[in-house]
């Protein structure tokens, strides 16, 4: 499908397929309060409109959505934000196999032409340093690799902080997705002028 295709099909504004994990499904939190309706907010907000597309999955991990790319990647979107592998971290699953995994999801939006913002994750720290090391390697290197918006770590500023995540520590609160979003969209816009949708956007707004 061509971006004018696109265009129309998303009401004049470009798609972001937000593929993920509770992160982005929301979680513990209604449907306006989730990342993919917050960030859709923030771009209009900020004049660079679209269309987000939630398709988190909670407990999804990086061979899950690999599971399902292929269907997701049909409705054609024009970036897909990719934000998987904290419950492959969890799991204290084979950095390796994320990593492939991950990579595999990259190279099939690659050859349909869709680019891709990576969100990266880190490892859980009681899972000790090796494995911390050799998880949170993935992210950096894949970015190396493709030529993908890299956006270093999902939840900066939002981990560890009480106030800012439900009870189970894990997951954020509305207030916490409100910074998750806030952090992320220059590179979500970055990502949009990259696949040339911005100005399509700002067009249609």
């Amino acid at each position: 499908m061509s971006a004018g295709a696109r265009a129309q099909e998303g009401g004049g504004k470009p798609v972001i397929l937000a593929l993920g994990d509770s992160l982005t499904a929301g979680y513990g939190l209604s449907k306006q309060d989730s990342f993919p309706a917050e960030l859709e907010r923030a771009l209009a907000e900020a004049g660079t409109p679209a269309r987000v597309v939630n398709a988190g999955v909670s407990g999804d991990t990086s061979k899950g959505g690999l599971s399902r790319v292929d269907w997701l990647l049909a409705e054609d979107p024009d970036v897909l934000l990719l934000e998987l592998g904290s419950n492959d971290g969890l799991r204290a699953l084979d950095p390796t196999q994320t990593h492939d995994n991950l990579k595999a999801i990259i190279e099939k939006a690659e050859k349909a032409g869709i680019h891709v913002l990576l969100a990266g994750m880190m490892a859980p720290p009681n899972l000790g340093k090796e494995y911390g090391e050799d998880f949170n390697a993935i992210f950096p290197r894949l970015a190396e690799e493709h030529d993908v918006t890299f956006y270093p770590f999902f939840l900066e500023g939002v981990a560890a902080r009480p106030a800012l995540n439900q009870s189970d520590g894990m997951h954020p609160n509305a207030e916490g997705v409100d910074v998750v979003v806030e952090n992320i969209l220059p590179s979500v816009q970055e990502a949009l002028k990259r696949a040339g949708a911005l100005s399509r956007g700002q067009a249609s707004g």
